[in-house]
């Protein structure tokens, strides 16, 4: 047995190795293939010690991807409403290459109501749309619109788009997608509701 295997990994250091290796092997062959031998075999452990952490398979790929795909900081105040869009569409679909090794368990039955599809669900869109929100709040101080109460939809409309459209084409969406997608698609849907209420 050599050094590596001989010398005992404890807390957070073990930890952060059992999910590098989860990490590794959902990239390598996908969720549905993933076991804990394999993932077991590349932290050079013991089955066990994954299940005591994470009695589920869902849970483990779960830790995983909050330790390897962190959430990304706030959309940083470009100085206008349309390069704030296409700032936040490309993370958009940066972050769906990302998580696409994984996305396929929301289609999965056994992961219904799991921990894992709420999660995958809040980072898909959910925050994405309070990105969105920040957005039209920053344009309202600028002036650049009337008020930033858009219907939701509306809102979610251009990242619901780009990320379906990243993973239909499986890589990030070059910049000329994006600039169709902000100019032709959420400026006039964001103008078509920058009106007064009164």
């Amino acid at each position: 047995m050599d050094d590596t295997r001989r010398r005992r990994r404890r807390g957070a250091e073990l930890q952060t190795v059992l999910l590098e290796a989860a990490w590794q092997e959902l990239r390598a062959v996908g969720y549905h293939e993933l076991t804990y031998d394999a993932v077991a075999a590349r932290a050079r452990t013991s089955r066990t010690v994954l299940y005591r952490r994470w009695p589920h398979r869902r849970d483990l790929v779960l830790a995983a991807m909050r330790q390897q795909v962190p959430a990304p900081p706030p959309i940083p105040d470009t100085g206008s409403l349309r390069t704030d869009l296409l700032t936040l569409l490309r993370l958009v679909s940066s972050r769906m290459i990302e998580l696409a090794p994984v996305l396929q368990v929301i289609g999965d039955g056994r992961a219904d109501d799991s921990d894992l599809t709420d999660y995958l669900r809040e980072r898909v869109t959910q925050a994405g749309t309070r990105e969105m929100d920040a957005l039209l709040q920053r344009a309202v101080l600028r002036g650049e619109i009337n008020h930033a109460r858009t219907p939701a939809r509306v809102a979610a409309a251009p990242i619901t788009l780009v990320s379906v459209e990243t993973l239909i084409h499986r890589r990030p969406l070059p910049e000329t997608a994006l600039t169709e997608i902000v100019d032709q698609i959420a400026l006039p849907l964001l103008a078509s509701h920058d009106r007064d209420d009164t």
